[in-house]
C-alpha cells in the first residue's frame, strides 16, 4: 500500500511538473501531445522543454534516494548522504575539471565524476577507520573531505574564470535547460545502477545485523562493502554529473520511506526511489513558480528543505 501511494505520488508530481510554469498547458492538450496528434506552441513547450526536464528530474531523484539509502545502510549512519559526507564533492571536482578543460567532452563527465565519486568514499573510508567504523567519525572525515574538495572546484572555478558561467548553476545543483541529451546521458546509469542495487537489497539487510554477525552467516563483508559503496557512488555521480551538486535528496527521502515501510531493504530501497522521484519533481515544480517570472534552481529548495532535517536528525542521534 505504501509503495502504491508512492507511485500515485510520483504521477501526482510528474503531472504537475508538466502542467505548470510560466505557461500553464491543460491536460487535455498534454494528452493529444503524448499521442502525437498536438500541434502549436504547447506542444513544442511540452515535448522539448517540459517533459525532458520532468524524466531527468525523476531520474535524479531516483539515483540520489538510493545512493543514501544505501550509504545509509553500509556506513551504519542515519546522516549518511553524498553531498554531507563528500561523495558528491568528490563527483563535482571531477565534473567541472571536464567542464572547464574539455567542455565539448561531455560524455566524459559521468565517468570523471564516477571516479572522483569513488576516491572521495575511499579517503572518507581510510579516514574514518580505526579499530573500525563509528558513524560520528564517517560524518567528520566526510566533512573535511568535502571542505577540501570544495576548495579543490572553487580554485578551478577561479583560475578559469573565463569560463565559469557554464558551471555556476552546476554548483547550486538546477535543472533549467535539462534536455533530452540528458535523458539519454542518464538514464542507462540509473536502470544500471537501480537494478544493482535491488539484488544486493538482501546483503544490505545482512549487513545491519553488525560485521561480526554477517560473518557468521557467511557474507564477505568488506567486499560487499565495496561494491555497495561502488553502486552508490555510481549512482551519485551520474546524478551530478547532469544536474551538479543537489543536496539532501539523500538524506531526507530514505529516512521519510523507513518511517512508512521499515528498514527491509527489499521494500525500503523501491520506496526510496519512487519518493525521491515525487519529491525532485515536486521540488522542481516549486522552484519554478513560486518566484515567476523568476526561476530558482531546485538546490535551493531541496537545501532549505534538508538543512533543518540535518539539524533535526544529528540533535537526536548526539
Amino acid at each position: 500500500m505504501v509503495l502504491f501511494a508512492f507511485l500515485i505520488l510520483v504521477i501526482a508530481a510528474g503531472a504537475a511538473s508538466i502542467m505548470l510554469g510560466s505557461v500553464a498547458i491543460p491536460f487535455a492538450e498534454i494528452e493529444s501531445a503524448l499521442q502525437g496528434t498536438g500541434v502549436g506552441t504547447h506542444e513544442q513547450i511540452l515535448m522539448n522543454i517540459r517533459l525532458p526536464r520532468t524524466l531527468v528530474a525523476a531520474l535524479v531523484g531516483i539515483n540520489l534516494a538510493l545512493s543514501g539509502a544505501i550509504l545509509q545502510a553500509i556506513m551504519k549512519n542515519p546522516l549518511a548522504d553524498p553531498h554531507i559526507i563528500g561523495i558528491s564533492s568528490g563527483a563535482g571536482l571531477m565534473g567541472i575539471l571536464v567542464l572547464l578543460l574539455m567542455p565539448e567532452a561531455t560524455v566524459l563527465v559521468t565517468p570523471a565524476a564516477f571516479v572522483g565519486a569513488m576516491g572521495a568514499a575511499i579517503l572518507i573510508y581510510v579516514l574514518a577507520w580505526k579499530d573500525g567504523i563509528r558513524p560520528i567519525r564517517i560524518i567528520l572525515a566526510g566533512v573535511a573531505v568535502s571542505a577540501f574538495l570544495g576548495a579543490g572546484i572553487s580554485a578551478l572555478m577561479i583560475l578559469y574564470s573565463d569560463r565559469v558561467h557554464s558551471a555556476l548553476m552546476w554548483m547550486v545543483g538546477g535543472l533549467s535547460a535539462r534536455s533530452w541529451p540528458h535523458v539519454a546521458m542518464l538514464y542507462p546509469y540509473t536502470i544500471c545502477a537501480s537494478v544493482l542495487a535491488l539484488l544486493f537489497s538482501r546483503h544490505l539487510n545482512i549487513l545491519q545485523l553488525g560485521d561480526e554477525m554477517a560473518k557468521g552467516v557467511g557474507l564477505a563483508v568488506e567486499r560487499t562493502r565495496f561494491i555497495l559503496t561502488a553502486i552508490a557512488a555510481l549512482l551519485a555521480s551520474s546524478a551530478v554529473s547532469v544536474v551538479g551538486l543537489l543536496g539532501f535528496v539523500g538524506l531526507i527521502v530514505p529516512h521519510a520511506a523507513r518511517l512508512l515501510i521499515g528498514s527491509d531493504h527489499r521494500l525500503l530501497l523501491p520506496a526510496s526511489a519512487l519518493l525521491g522521484a515525487a519529491v525532485v519533481m515536486a521540488s522542481d515544480t516549486f522552484a519554478r513558480i513560486a518566484f515567476a517570472p523568476v526561476e530558482l534552481p531546485v538546490g535551493i529548495i531541496m537545501a532549505a528543505l534538508g538543512a533543518p532535517f540535518f539539524l533535526f536528525l544529528l540533535r537526536r542521534e548526539l
